[in-house]
């Protein structure tokens, strides 16, 4: 059934403007549905803290479009908002980056256009795209810096030494503890942390436990296996853990 409201001097300015723009861009209009509507969390997502920024301040919005690049740039489209003609193009901030990644980044503020999309194309094209750009680019720059500046994820190595399963004492008190109430004991002889036994599979269930809680605390645990030479003619030495049962984690 033909839905009335997609007739919008709206919907068909963001249509065409989206085909004069370059790249490529799609147009998605987004109606006002009453109290249905995704107004609210669209025009949130809107980078700037001038013209636009007043105008959605002040007045609410209806109806809108968001004009999406291949690359996943949005543009927010709306109408003037006041009684003048035209429209307001806005930038949209980037999905999925961290706050801190847009500190110190200027807002590439939107524009009013008149309501010809080609003449709007053209502004479009020669002002706000370069800033947006120029600025997405920073944004980005910076969450890469911050992923890299992240710190390592903590992690406990257990190695076997003979029947014993050995691991460094941790400098945190709770991962300590967490070894201790899965059966590992400060032994002197070997400076760390051990769970004897005489059963490697009982062992590893136990370590495999300790695991569990410790990926909860943000701590992976690994095990290194001795790297010994088997005889010659001799069998590879079967695993001490069952293979049914993993006791690697990670976060």
């Amino acid at each position: 059934m033909h839905d009335p409201t997609s007739d919008t001097g709206l919907n068909s300015f963001a249509a065409i403007l989206a085909g004069e723009l370059p790249s490529n861009w799609t147009s998605t209009y987004h109606p006002h549905r009453g109290g249905s509507n995704d107004h609210d969390a669209l025009t949130d997502e809107v980078w700037d803290m001038n013209e636009v920024a007043d105008a959605l301040a002040k007045h609410p919005v209806d109806h809108c479009a968001v004009l999406t690049r291949a690359d996943g740039t949005r543009l927010f489209v709306t109408d003037a908002l006041s009684h003048g003609e035209g429209y307001l193009i806005a930038a949209m901030a980037p999905q999925h980056a961290p706050a801190e990644a847009f500190r110190g980044v200027r807002e590439p503020d939107g524009i009013a256009v008149a309501d010809d999309p080609f003449r709007a194309a053209e502004d479009i094209t020669h002002d706000l795209l370069p800033r947006y750009d120029k600025a997405l680019a920073q944004v980005w720059h910076n969450a890469a810096a911050h992923l890299d500046a992240a710190p390592e994820p903590e992690h406990v190595t257990a190695f076997w030494s003979d029947r014993n399963l050995l691991v460094e004492t941790p400098e945190r008190a709770d991962v300590v503890q967490v070894l201790r109430d899965n059966g590992f004991s400060f032994t002197p002889d070997y400076s760390a942390l051990v769970l004897s036994g005489d059963d490697s599979a009982v062992q590893a269930q136990s370590l495999q436990a300790a695991g569990a809680r410790l990926y909860e605390l943000g701590v992976g645990v690994s095990v290194r296996h001795p790297q010994s030479k088997p005889a010659p003619d001799a069998s590879p030495a079967a695993s001490p853990f069952p293979a049914s049962t993993p006791v690697v984690r990670s976060r």
